[in-house]
């Protein structure tokens, strides 16, 4: 029941809504936690998924780019953000140690939150692959955002010879 959009095909919603439904219990996001799934009619908003979270509650709200995708696997989408819930502790200790420990707009400050973020992106990511290369039906990564980079080439353009 793997999901991707291919395209300009049209999302179907009870394939996503399915997905969402299958992973909340598989990641054991439910009970314990009361999460939702929206989804996003904007073709501006730039995200495929994201989420809103009360942790002092237990809630989230799992959006879903309808209206736009930027990426294909949907499925794959769908498990990065729930473990995202499944890293917010995590992710909140971090960023109050960041935000105790360093001066807001200060260069350190800047650093720090940079490279936590970049980290918990590489993270969350590395451990959605690995979950669907177990668990996935679409085992197929999205690579839509390579797209939108540079070549291997092109970062090295203009830099300056070491001799």
């Amino acid at each position: 029941m793997g999901f991707c959009i291919k395209g300009r095909e049209k999302m179907d919603r009870e394939a996503v809504k399915q997905l969402f439904e299958k992973y909340v219990r598989k990641l054991r996001i439910t009970p314990a936690w009361d999460v939702k799934l929206e989804f996003v009619e904007d073709p501006g908003w730039k995200k495929t998924g994201d989420f809103r979270i009360d942790c002092d509650d237990r809630k989230a709200i799992l959006l879903i780019n309808a209206a736009d995708p930027k990426q294909e696997n949907l499925e794959e989408v769908i498990v990065h953000e729930l473990m995202h819930i499944k890293m917010y502790p995590l992710d909140q200790v971090t960023e109050s140690l960041i935000v105790s420990n360093f001066k807001e707009n200060t260069p350190a400050y800047d650093f720090a939150y940079s490279q936590f973020f970049t980290a918990l992106e590489q993270t969350v990511e590395e451990l959605t692959k690995c979950f669907l290369l177990e668990s996935g039906d679409d085992r197929e990564l999205s690579y839509g955002r390579c797209g939108r980079q540079k070549s291997f080439n092109e970062l090295y353009d203009g830099l300056k010879n070491i001799e």
